[in-house]
């Protein structure tokens, strides 16, 4: 296999990680940033700095798409070790799948898009009757 497979797969991994990142911590900052690493771990602990980067690529859409629908999940009534391990076996079926060729690319361009969605269903928040009663 060249080398464009090896970097889909290691973006694919860095999205598991990005989502695993999500599902401890679901900030999306702190999500992105730990995929960011743990991509980079990967990659350079295997291959070379361009795998690298295809798994920072993939740390961060994950992180930053992944985080918004676990933090929504908990807002809604989900708990948090249920929900830590319904996203951790979704972590690992994205880490099965990253070995598919070019599929670990495609999770990690669907991840940011996946953020996208979670805030355009989010409700709008108006302060309603809370403005009248300051006087």
């Amino acid at each position: 296999m060249g080398s464009w497979y090896w970097i889909g797969v290691v973006a694919g991994l860095g999205v598991a990680v990005g989502i695993f990142a999500a599902a401890v911590f679901p900030n999306p900052f702190f999500a992105a940033a730990v995929g960011a690493i743990g991509g980079v771990a990967i990659g350079l602990g295997f291959f070379g700095w361009p795998e690298a980067l295809g798994g920072a690529i993939g740390g961060i859409a994950a992180g930053l798409g992944a985080a918004p629908v676990v933090a929504g999940s908990l807002r809604r009534g989900g708990t948090r070790l249920g929900l830590a391990g319904i996203v951790t076996l979704i972590a690992l079926g994205a880490a099965a799948l990253a070995f598919i060729p070019t599929v670990g690319y495609l999770i990690a361009l669907i991840m940011p898009f996946l953020a996208v969605q979670v805030r355009r269903r989010e409700p709008e928040r108006h302060a309603g009757l809370r403005t009248l009663a300051r006087d």
